[in-house]
């Protein structure tokens, strides 16, 4: 199945002159949202992993499947305020401002080997503060894996020291 045409382009959105790629047709659609699940899986098994870390909140419709199907545990990566216990944080740069990442302080034990699934790969950003976030609590990050990767905005820069797994590419 061609995953492309399971995805929207809406332009203008969320502001004028971006185009916005919508992935919930294929999370619509149960063949394509399984064929994508499958091929993060696949490039999961190679990498021995005890963990899925998964930005909000698009990372967790990706990184719990595989969590499941991998029997590893999953830990969700949120923005302030959303988790009840004591947590450990990264603020990171955007194209306009910034934005703070937090997990359970508990979530990672040392020596842990994590992979990072999140929807889209644009700048890198979300991905290198999780990768910190991880790090900063001795886990190991063995990859990074994405449904989309949008190559104009060089996401894989920021992430050259990493392995990169993607279904697509725009």
């Amino acid at each position: 199945m061609d995953l492309k045409k399971t995805i929207a382009d809406v332009p203008d959105f969320p502001t004028k002159g971006v185009l916005f790629r919508d992935i919930t047709p294929l999370m619509q659609e149960p063949q394509a949202f399984h064929q994508a699940c499958d091929a993060i899986i696949e490039f999961a098994r190679s990498k021995n992993i005890d963990l899925v870390a998964g930005p909000e909140s698009r990372g967790f419709i990706f990184g719990c499947p595989v969590a499941y199907e991998l029997n590893v545990g999953f830990v969700p990566v949120r923005k302030p305020g959303k988790l009840p216990r004591e947590t450990v944080s990264v603020t990171y740069d955007l194209e306009y401002g910034h934005n703070t990442l937090h997990m359970h302080k508990d979530s990672v034990k040392p020596g842990q080997r994590v992979l990072i699934i999140d929807d889209l790969l644009a700048t890198g950003g979300t991905v290198d503060a999780t990768r910190k976030l991880v790090e900063m609590m001795g886990g190991e990050v063995v990859g990074a894996a994405f449904l989309i990767e949008l190559v104009d905005l060089k996401g894989r820069q920021l992430l050259s020291d990493m392995d990169v797994f993607t279904v697509m590419q725009y």
